[in-house]
């Protein structure tokens, strides 16, 4: 897998950096802004990460769980009253977990297909 060149990463690069910059624009609250900054951060590096060393294991897991985390994290943190913050994380976090899943799919054929011999399943 070559490195710089997977177009899920870079999407959640830009989502990760969408969410913590929005905090700009939106209105928000002490809890809001920690999830948004925080995950956003999160996702810009894992995101980095496997652009850099694609085929991480860990690394690939990140991206869908930090996805789910951003998604979940308005009614984790309590800011569901603040509409711009919530749509932000909602649809930033379900991007993040999107792109997540289809980049894991490629590694998991991957693990399975070293797991049975080198066969490739049809």
């Amino acid at each position: 897998m070559k490195r710089w060149n997977r177009w899920q990463d870079s999407v959640a690069v830009l989502a990760g950096l969408y969410v913590a910059l929005a905090t700009i624009w939106t209105t928000q609250q002490a809890s809001s802004m920690v999830m948004m900054i925080g995950v956003g951060v999160l996702l810009i590096l894992s995101g980095v990460w496997n652009l850099m060393t694609p085929g991480q294991p860990v690394a690939e897991w990140l991206l869908p769980l930090f996805g789910a985390l951003l998604f979940i994290s308005p009614w984790i943190a309590g800011y569901t009253m603040h509409t711009g913050a919530t749509w932000t994380s909602w649809i930033a976090g379900a991007v993040a977990l999107i792109v997540g899943v289809l980049a894991l799919q490629p590694a998991l054929h991957r693990d399975a297909a070293s797991h049975h011999g080198g066969a490739t399943a049809h």
